[in-house]
């Protein structure tokens, strides 16, 4: 199971920088190079933290029964942001330049946050053994409420590693115009926290308790 893993996060990785340097329409493009790189490194963290948990891979690589409809709608959106970002970031700095040339320390920065926000991602993950892809109440699981570590600061540490991670990406590719579509995606997460945590309310025995104990659900102190 960790082999298989290991290959599904990696052939990921690969498989959205080579849509990236196909919509940059040549390989001499170092924006994809460093996009790559990253991907790379944030799928060997993602392994290292999860490869001991069989429990959690198997939750993460199928949903399970139970997944909110909502949910699914918001992850397709998220899915075709994404896709939006990569065409727009390779057809801007890989082939019409439509962004002017960033300094190098911007591309330093990006690549700073992007690991920041895998960091905060990855330790969300690696304490809550019930960090599911979708929305679901993981009954057949015996979920609980996780409310230890990073869990302590906010409710939703996973969506905040996520938002990081997300703005770093125009940053890294080089393009001002790919911001929109990483703003929208950022957008979605703040519409999916607000929706898991209703779920979670409702439905999670504990929950309420939680959230009355730690008041912020994705900003320290703010929200």
């Amino acid at each position: 199971m960790k082999a298989k893993f290991l290959a599904s996060v990696l052939i990921t990785s690969i498989f959205f920088s080579a849509l990236l340097f196909l919509f940059a329409g040549k390989m001499d493009y170092f924006q994809g190079w460093i996009f790559l790189v990253i991907n790379l490194i944030s799928s060997f963290m993602n392994y290292f933290t999860t490869r001991n948990d069989a429990e959690l891979i198997k939750e993460r690589s199928k949903a399970g029964a139970g997944s909110k409809p909502w949910d699914k709608k918001i992850l397709g959106f998220s899915s075709l942001t994404y896709i939006v970002f990569l065409a727009i970031a390779g057809l801007d700095s890989g082939r019409f330049h439509w962004s002017p040339d960033f300094h190098w320390s911007v591309y330093v920065l990006g690549v700073v946050l992007a690991i920041v926000g895998q960091t905060v991602f990855l330790s969300a993950k690696k304490e809550n053994k019930f960090f599911s892809t979708v929305v679901r109440i993981q009954t057949d699981r015996g979920h609980t409420v996780c409310d230890t570590g990073i869990y302590k600061i906010v409710r939703h540490p996973g969506y905040l590693g996520m938002m990081i991670a997300l703005a770093a990406l125009p940053f890294i590719t080089g393009s001002i115009w790919s911001s929109i579509p990483i703003v929208f995606g950022i957008l979605l997460l703040f519409l999916r926290t607000y929706f898991e945590d209703e779920t979670l309310k409702k439905e999670l025995p504990g929950y309420i308790e939680y959230a009355q104990r730690i008041k912020q659900r994705l900003i320290p102190k703010i929200w």
